[in-house]
């Protein structure tokens, strides 16, 4: 049964790694563009309000209804947002209540999203299903390309879940870790749900049963 769990987890992570297989990829060399409808600089206290706010970079959009900052600095500095925020990756989409951006040398390294839940979604390239996940808090590390969902962490490419309260998904690897290091059993959960096979079609009201091949 331990076997038939496993082998049935990585039918689900390696479906899940094709969302991001034909991603295009970040650049981090590209500029860093602000739009904001409105902005409130406090030079005494070198702090920065916008709202309604995006900074986009190589790929990846950050958009909330408010960022407030320490300074107009991307060089190390660290971004929260709160109101309807969206992160854009390459392929799909991250939403939450509030988020944390980080910044180093002048690019987008990590965002770290909180929501009740925050959740993501991506498109399959090669199945057309929606993959999507939900957990209490999403980390997106931009630099090593994973995304941790921790608590009640769900994972889905469309047919198939997993859960548990920690999924840790590499997009380099294309490998999805649930619960890594726990020991306790069954701290995590996998549903397959597999697809009917050559499904008969019922006949319509009226119309009589197709014949049965002897």
């Amino acid at each position: 049964m331990a076997d038939s769990n496993h082998n049935r987890a990585w039918v689900l992570c390696a479906v899940l790694a094709c969302a991001t297989a034909g991603a295009a990829p970040y650049d981090a060399t590209a500029p860093i563009d602000l739009e904001a409808a409105s902005s409130d600089f406090d030079y005494r206290n070198n702090t920065l309000l916008f709202r309604r706010v995006k900074v986009s970079q190589g790929g990846l959009q950050v958009e909330a209804l408010e960022a407030r900052a320490t300074g107009l600095n991307f060089e190390n500095s660290k971004w929260d947002l709160e109101g309807q925020v969206r992160l854009t990756v390459p392929d799909g989409k991250l939403l939450s209540d509030s988020a944390t951006v980080t910044f180093r040398n002048n690019e987008i390294v990590s965002a770290t999203v909180l929501g009740s839940p925050a959740t993501f979604e991506q498109r399959l390239e090669r199945t057309g299903e929606l993959a999507r996940g939900r957990a209490r808090t999403i980390e997106y590390d931009v630099r090593n390309q994973t995304v941790r969902l921790s608590g009640d962490a769900w994972l889905t490419d469309g047919p198939n879940e997993i859960q548990g309260n920690t999924l840790v998904y590499d997009i380099g690897r294309q490998r999805v870790a649930a619960n890594p290091g726990e020991t306790k059993p069954g701290g995590v959960r996998i549903t397959i749900n597999p697809k009917e096979q050559n499904p008969q079609r019922k006949p319509k009201a009226g119309q009589p049963e197709p014949e049965r091949a002897p």
